[in-house]
């Protein structure tokens, strides 16, 4: 076990330490010790340094001191700031690292270190939250756990450090086995010889690790750990959880308090049972952590204003600071939703049971109570904990039938006495959005549906109805409400905040939209509205689909802080999320601070939730790109396999990206993205014109530009990495010939002639 850390001795008169001062000395000091810091020290200066280093010298030959470049340290110890290598989770879900240097000849086995939840810092790529063979720069503190004598909180990942590879194992031909990398960035397989193969057979998922040294050929791996067999389509999502190290097995021990949990007690609640509340969610919702209600406010002074209760699932009745449950659900940050899983942050017995606001059945909740004047204005809101009893489950389908004269013998009774409420209340809210002007982008989203063997039966693009728009502005109304009391309080929070675009994406937007005939005034501050103008001009266009694009990629990406910039996408001031704790980290987070605010129990923030709040908010914002990208990835990846057996089809698409390499295609029906390289698309020399975000023919003035429509040819599909590789089969519109000359002073590359 390393010593406690001591102060640094202050400088005494110019003498030699011993060898015994020596190592206390580097042994007891809290940051990095060479031979400066020593020097300093014990006041050492002329000749006597050369005797120091001297002295130095001779402990490292006895094996009491080791170097790591101009630090030293006691043999068998690590240095404050060191290189670690995350190597597995111990049986609460934490991870676990051991250092990436380590003499096991001269100091014995590599002590266990544990990572204390947080995020990384770094980079985008960086910044997600580091996984289960990741190599990390991290600062050490002694442990308290003999079973760890160090832990460990993260300064950063390293990029390209990484030696654990996931891929697909094959036969060889040849002696050994390959292994396909999932990593569509990867340039070669991987060679795996006979008796490095870890048992594993054809078609299994796999961690390799990569051998150290170089040779001819392929580079060689070893077969560390077999991670399921993916010849089956309802794994696809398992390479994705995989590659992201996503948590997806809960541990026992959280298993166990989970389980142990007992059904609530009222208490001093507030009752809201006789209210008939109801839930409204997709019809394959497992688990409901949202109910409303609304009705005219009979206040004479608030004429045609309206009344409503949005009722959130109580989550922090049962998970508690510091608790297994809790810790778990920290590191997980939120669930994660494939077309074929779903990877959740808290057990079913939470998620699926004892919080979800199940019909008919007595549930805790927060409750929001709201009050709108007939403009849409909020003018007032207070919150409760209560006990409530959901009415009925509904679908939006379903609610959004009865409203339009289809009710069935569900919503038949509820229609007069709930459901019409409801929508002449979100007429009242609608008045306030409009008002407040969010921006209003019209880019649909596509959804699979799998058959019984986990194969995409068929891609829809659901409909976006009223029913959807009205639990959306309902749950944005409760946000706000929560992040207003709370900062009104000088609660600890986390919000949910979106930057304003940054200038040089502004500009970039301007010079695309030139190139439609849209000019946007220089210098001017855009607001949302300015955005909405914008896209108000292109509806109807050929490049209606593009703008839209093009705006949301000059937007920044919405994260959590602990300090409010406001939400620039939804207008807002104030905003936090509230509204789902079953499956973001960040609700948990809001519900305890308003427990804490408002004296509700004494289950809210702990002394450890504040502590640490800065690093709660980066570790759930990397949990929410990480989900992203796997949820992403693996839509890619059933795509690829759909279409695999369809190689030569023609499909009809759009260009949705546009670079010097080539061309990025999304398909019409299915939205797949695949990739043109510029060098097939014809003999012409293409250059990119990165203002115009086109790649046109130097000598023809043929043209390929972001958003055009095209018909294109599936040339290649790569299931396990989500790649599709397409060749154009439309001609590009008629153009001016363009030299690379005329581009200078602009950002372009080229193609590539055919060969």
């Amino acid at each position: 076990m390393p010593k406690p850390r001591a102060q640094k001795p202050k400088p005494i008169s110019s003498t030699l330490p011993t060898a015994e001062q020596l190592i206390d000395f580097i042994e007891t000091s809290p940051g990095k010790v060479g031979k400066r810091e020593i020097a300093r020290a014990f006041n050492i200066k002329g000749n006597d340094r050369i005797t120091l280093k001297r002295l130095i010298k001779e402990l490292e030959r006895d094996g009491k001191l080791k170097r790591s470049g101009r630090a030293v340290a006691k043999v068998g110890e690590l240095p404050p700031v060191t290189v670690i290598e995350i190597t597995g989770r111990d049986r609460d879900g934490e991870l676990i690292a051991a250092p990436a240097e380590w003499d096991e000849t001269a100091s014995g086995p590599p002590p266990r270190i544990l990572i204390i939840a947080q995020a990384a810092r770094g980079t985008r790529e960086e910044s997600l939250p580091p996984a289960v063979g990741d190599r990390v720069l991290a600062k050490l503190e002694s442990g308290k756990d003999p079973h760890f004598p160090y832990t460990a909180r993260v300064i950063r990942k390293l990029a390209g450090r990484n030696s654990r590879v996931l891929g697909i194992f094959r036969h060889s031909k040849g002696q050994g086995a390959r292994i396909i990398p999932i990593d569509k960035k990867a340039r070669h397989e991987l060679q795996v010889q006979p008796g490095q193969d870890n048992g594993a057979q054809p078609g299994e998922l796999v961690s390799v690790e990569v051998m150290r040294g170089r040779g001819q050929g392929l580079p060689t791996a070893r077969v560390r750990e077999r991670l399921g067999d993916i010849t089956s389509q309802r794994n696809i999502s398992l390479i994705a959880i995989e590659h992201h190290g996503i948590p997806s097995e809960f541990p026992a021990r959280v298993i166990d308090e989970a389980e142990a949990l007992k059904p609530f007690s009222q208490g001093k609640r507030v009752d809201l049972r006789h209210i008939p509340l109801i839930t409204i969610d997709p019809p394959d919702a497992r688990d409901h952590d949202d109910a409303v209600w609304a009705e005219p406010d009979d206040d004479p002074k608030n004429e045609g204003g309206i009344k409503v209760i949005v009722a959130i699932a109580d989550v922090a009745t049962y998970v508690h600071p510091g608790s297994a449950l809790d810790r778990e659900a920290r590191i997980r940050g939120n669930s994660v939703y494939f077309p074929d899983r779903v990877v959740p942050m808290l057990p079913e017995r939470i998620s699926n049971d004892l919080c979800s606001l199940r019909e008919k059945a007595d549930r805790p909740c927060l409750a929001c109570y709201m009050t709108f004047d007939r403009n849409g204005t909020k003018r007032k809101h207070h919150f409760v904990r209560a006990v409530m009893r959901s009415a009925a489950k509904l679908s939006y389908q379903q609610a959004q039938a009865a409203i339009d004269g289809r009710p069935d013998d569900k919503t038949a009774p509820l229609l007069a006495a709930v459901l019409r409420p409801l929508w002449a209340a979100y007429k009242v809210v609608l008045k306030g959005r409009n008002k407040r002007e969010p921006l209003e982008l019209d880019l649909p989203e596509r959804k699979l549906i799998l058959d019984a063997h986990g194969l995409i039966e068929r891609v829809v693009t659901p409909e976006r109805l009223d029913a959807h728009k009205l639990i959306e502005e309902f749950m944005i109304q409760a946000n706000v409400a929560a992040a207003e009391t709370l900062e009104e309080r000088k609660t600890p929070l986390l919000f949910r905040v979106h930057a304003e675009p940054a200038e040089e994406k502004i500009r970039s937007l301007g010079e695309f939209l030139k190139t439609v005939g849209i000019n946007l005034a220089k210098g001017q501050r855009m607001q949302p509205r300015h955005f909405n103008q914008i896209l108000k001009q292109v509806e109807g266009k050929d490049y209606q689909h593009v703008v839209n694009e093009v705006v949301l990629r000059s937007q920044a990406q919405a994260i959590y802080d602990t300090d409010n910039i406001g939400h620039f996408g939804l207008h807002l001031r104030h905003y936090a999320h509230f509204t789902s704790p079953i499956r973001r980290y960040a609700d948990l987070i809001v519900h305890r601070a308003l427990i804490s605010a408002l004296d509700l129990g004494s289950d809210g923030l702990s002394a450890d939730d504040i502590a640490q709040i800065n690093d709660t908010a980066e570790l759930v914002s990397g949990a929410e790109r990480r989900a992203m990208a796997a949820e992403r990835e693996t839509v890619d990846r059933l795509i690829a396999s759909h279409l695999s057996s369809q190689i030569g089809a023609r499909f009809p698409g759009r260009i949705g990206g546009v670079v010097s390499a080539g061309l990025f295609i999304t398909l019409n029906d299915t939205g797949a993205d695949g990739f043109i390289p510029a060098g097939t698309l014809g003999s012409d020399y293409f250059v990119y014109d990165e203002t115009r975000r086109a790649l046109i023919g130097e000598r023809s003035g043929e043209t390929y530009q972001l958003g055009d429509p095209v018909e294109v040819r599936l040339v290649e599909a790569a299931p396990v990495s989500g790649g599709l590789r397409f060749e154009m089969i439309s001609d590009g519109l008629k153009g001016k010939p363009v030299s690379r000359r005329s581009l200078r002073g602009r950002s372009f590359g080229r193609g590539k002639r055919r060969p």
